[in-house]
């Protein structure tokens, strides 16, 4: 798939140099470098004119360093979406765009892309990954690392390897074949290490390749063997937060950065292992040596790094990858949303237009300042239409959270009182606002309690909740609703249960105002590096109608409208890391709103808002289907500039379009006995989905835009002497309109004979072999050239630990998507060298 031309800027000079530093260096300062000195930093030296190094999520965007809830950055679109638009350049102006905010936020080290694969639809991190296809993850992950990196801000590409579900998976082994793991799940690694990432984290999983297994954190045979020694690898291999827990395991598997700090199972007891003679002083020479690599790249020693030239817009950038990587799902031809007069009336309807969700739960959570609804940006974009919005019904488990400034009856928000293991007073204080947590606690305390007066002055019944982790007594309007007198652990912050606690409702019938106190007595969580802390989310649903109700307002509204807009899909208690989804279905009754919506009005544009696949049980009556993902802060705005035409929606589905959960090829994400089987072999996504016929509702690389094209011809295929395969594919926009198309190349194997080894007689029915993106306009043609990298062709050795390429004639077909294919030719290839044919 790549070639080490590609491998940018090493020196293995500088390193060795570095090594002969940390050598001069006491064993205790050099172990001490190797744990981080908090949650985000690295530690300093002054000895060496080393600052810290400052790290934060995302692959949604560039957090910060700060866990309080007022720090704010831009978000945004889910990298599905970004790997929708098929295009490297807008995935390095992403990176580009990250490492502004880096900047911005004081921080050298992204953890991101996140190049992990899309095995199952029901993976809880889906939205955070690019695509089911190795290759086109592997294109838009080294286009976000050369985006960050050209900007002087390093890269973390995650998580290294096999980490693809979320059950268990502190614990759970994934069972990989070697041939397997080399050509899907640790391609996309190799690419980013051949473009020069600057660092790599190590995942929470074990993996078993057949020459190994162990936990990530400490694989000698991955991290060392293959990623340093066999890939070229020269950065730092840092640890997924709390996911080490061994000493000499880790320290001489390859690990270099143990995070977060201070504590872990490194520093005192590092220190004695090497005095032992159980971990060698050269691996914390070589630690040390990686980690100061790094710190000189981003600018972190002797001198500052690259400046930041990036300038753009980040609010323009974000709406455009938005709509840009919209997926039509389906389009009116005869009557398109997007040509159709300006709408006088406007009818909004579907829980996702109330509430737009814009990003996924877990550790990618982002702060926007503003997040554009759906309401805002078609307003905006047709300010004299009348617009009714109708939600149709609430589709969330949990309650909205509570309004504390809000509802408080005399600005005294929160009540906040620290107890010890006695019962006895540490520390009492009044917040005049609350978000969710207390953090950094001391250790004496033992328990916090929080007091909070609501006014509730709507006449019905309001639902209250505290959503929390293990440990606590709750206490709703005097009477204890939930109990619990365990106390949580860092547990909860591994399976992200803590993101969205679960919590008991409690109803308060209201009939004429009145206030109402919530107590929780929490006990503090102990969670090791991410420190002492309370979580409570307080939540409140005001009384509403029944969903019957909501749902016959939505219908009345699409029948008086011109224009109805039906946004439907999931959210971050559904899609989220810490868990995976048990089912593919929208949640709540939305399904049932958009067939009652579509009775009443045909032309209703339906919208999905998500990250990852869902069933759509009544995609074939609806007229127009956009996928417009998690789109980020400007949603609304993205929105209505692809129903107003203002931009092409040219998103092409980065993976498979269910249309039942029994079709699906890996249908859950249940390890069993603790072993996730990688049972699919090489045939993941779409690629299983080829082997087996079942028809899904959208293929992989659907989508049809706004016009429409012709494939008219395919050129002789011409050879590079690097073996890659070159065609030019001549299309023409046949619509009305100027748009932008994906030509996709996909690769069918050769005929080979029974006796052939097994990893050529097992190869996918057909596979992306290339693709690319071009913009055309309305009437025009245009020529594009499609390279197919000699790797697209090789299968992976596992005897002989070798790529090799099978000799035989490949069929390279041309089109769409995997399905709509319009044009063939072919490649012989003979002793490992390609011919044309």
């Amino acid at each position: 798939m790549t070639s080490q031309s590609l491998a940018g800027e090493r020196d293995p000079a500088e390193l060795a140099t570095l090594r002969t530093t940390a050598q001069g260096l006491p064993l205790r300062d050099a172990v001490r470098l190797l744990t981080g000195q908090s949650m985000w930093r690295l530690h300093a030296s002054d000895a060496l004119g080393l600052r810290p190094v400052v790290l934060s999520d995302g692959p949604v965007g560039v957090r910060g360093t700060s866990e309080v809830e007022g720090e704010t950055s831009v978000l945004f679109p889910s990298p599905s979406a970004v790997g929708a638009t098929w295009d490297r350049e807008v995935a390095r102006e992403t990176g580009q765009a990250f490492a502004r905010e880096a900047r911005a936020h004081g921080v050298d080290v992204v953890l991101a892309p996140q190049v992990n694969i899309q095995r199952t639809p029901v993976g809880g991190r889906h939205f955070e990954c690019y695509s089911e296809d190795p290759y086109l993850t592997a294109q838009i992950g080294t286009g976000v690392v050369r985006g960050l990196q050209d900007q002087g801000v390093a890269a973390c590409v995650k998580h290294y390897v096999a980490n693809d579900s979320e059950t268990q998976r502190t614990s759970y082994v994934s069972h990989v074949d070697p041939r397997v793991l080399r050509e899907v799940y640790l391609a996309p690694f190799e690419d980013a290490v051949a473009a020069g990432a600057w660092s790599v984290m190590a995942a929470y999983n074990q993996v078993d390749d057949g020459v190994e297994s162990g936990p990530m954190t400490g694989h000698r045979h991955l991290l060392t063997a293959v990623l340093k020694d066999e890939l070229g690898f020269d950065g730092a291999v840092v640890s997924d937060w709390v996911a080490t827990r061994t000493t000499e395991l880790s320290a001489n598997g390859g690990l270099d950065v143990v995070m977060p700090g201070p504590g872990g199972p490194w520093e005192d007891a590092l220190v004695r292992a090497v005095e032992e003679g159980r971990v060698p002083r050269s691996e914390i020479d070589d630690k040390v040596a990686r980690i100061l690599l790094l710190a000189r790249r981003v600018g972190a020693l002797d001198e500052p790094g690259r400046p930041v030239t990036h300038d753009g817009d980040l609010r323009a950038l974000v709406r455009r990858t938005a709509a840009t990587g919209t997926v039509v799902l389906r389009s009116d031809a005869e009557n398109p949303v997007w040509d159709r007069p300006a709408p006088r009336s406007i009818a909004l309807v579907g829980p996702n237009a109330v509430r737009p969700h814009v990003l996924g739960g877990g550790s990618s959570t982002v702060n926007p300042a503003h997040v554009v609804t759906p309401a805002e940006g078609l307003a905006a974009r047709w300010p004299d239409a009348t617009l009714t919005v109708a939600r149709g019904g609430d589709a969330r488990r949990f309650a909205p959270r509570l309004d504390v400034e809000g509802r408080s009856p005399d600005g005294a928000a929160v009540s906040v009182t620290w107890l010890d293991a006695e019962g006895a007073t540490l520390h009492e204080e009044v917040l005049p606002r609350w978000d969710g947590f207390l953090r950094d606690l001391p250790d004496e305390v033992d328990t916090v309690v929080l007091d909070v007066d609501v006014l509730l002055d709507e006449p019905g019944d309001h639902v209250l909740e505290v959503g929390t982790v293990p440990g606590h007594s709750i206490e709703i309007d005097g009477a204890v609703v939930a109990k619990d007198e365990h106390r949580s652990g860092v547990e909860v912050i591994l399976d992200s249960s803590i993101n969205n606690p679960a919590g008991v409702p409690a109803t308060v019938h209201v009939d004429a105002p009145r206030r109402v106190r919530i107590s929780a007595a929490l006990l503090v969580t102990r969670a090791e590096g991410y420190g002492n802390l309370v979580r409570a989310e307080l939540r409140h649903r005001v009384p509403a109608p029944s969903v019957e109700r909501e749902i016959a307002d939505a219908v009345e509204a699409a029948r008086a409208a011109d224009l109805t807009v039906v946004v439907v899909g999931t959210n971050e208690e559904v899609e989220s890391e810490g868990w995976d989804r048990t089912s593919l279905a929208l949640p709540g009754r939305q399904d049932e709103l958009v067939e009652r919506v579509l009775d009443a009005d045909p032309d209703a544009v339906v919208v999905v808002n998500a990250g990852a696949p869902v069933l759509l049980p009544w995609l074939d009556r609806a007229r127009t289907v956009l996928w417009v993902w998690f789109p980020g802060q400007e949603a609304g705005h993205s929105i209505a500039d692809v129903l107003a035409g203002a931009v092409e929606p040219a998103g092409r589905l980065p993976w498979t379009l269910p249309a039942a959960e029994a079709d699906v090829p890996v249908p859950h994400a249940v390890p069993a006995g603790g072993i996730v089987e990688y049972h699919d072999g090489v045939h993941v996504g779409y690629r299983a989905w080829e082997r087996s016929g079942a028809v899904p509702a959208a293929p992989f690389g659907h989508g049809l835009g706004w016009t429409t094209w012709s494939y008219d011809r395919v050129g002789r295929p011409a050879r590079t002497p690097d073996g890659d395969t070159v065609l030019t594919v001549h299309v023409t926009n046949t619509g009305p309109r100027d748009g932008r198309e994906v030509v996709q190349v996909y690769v069918e194997p050769p005929v080979v004979p029974a006796s052939a080894p097994v990893a050529e007689r097992d190869r996918p029915v057909r596979w992306l072999g290339g693709f690319a993106v071009v913009d055309v306009a309305a009437g025009a043609s245009a020529d594009v050239t499609v390279t197919v990298p000699r790797r697209q062709l090789e299968v992976w050795d596992a005897d002989g630990g070798r790529w090799h390429l099978p000799a035989g004639t490949y069929r390279l077909r041309v089109g769409r998507s995997v399905h709509d294919l319009r044009l063939d030719t072919a490649v012989r290839v003979q002793e490992s060298t390609t011919e044309e044919e």
